[in-house]
């Protein structure tokens, strides 16, 4: 959830500035960056040498209004 807290805040970031704002190794924050892709609410784009995440502004939105169905 920080992650995508962080993301929401950002336009767009490198993996290794999100690593720095969790108390976890950065391999942990891979493994997490990598189930929140697959489940399609961030998008990545390689950068020369790093990952840059982003939201994605719309599944997010569909994600919130299944959680506020709750």
């Amino acid at each position: 959830m920080h992650i995508l807290r962080f993301l929401v805040a950002q336009n767009a970031c490198h993996a290794g500035e999100i690593a720095e704002q969790l108390p976890v190794a950065a391999s942990t924050v891979s493994q997490h960056l990598k189930q929140l892709k697959e489940a399609g609410l961030i998008q990545g784009e390689v950068d020369g040498p790093r990952r840059c995440y982003c939201v994605d502004p719309a599944v997010l939105a569909e994600l919130k209004a299944l959680v506020g169905a709750l």
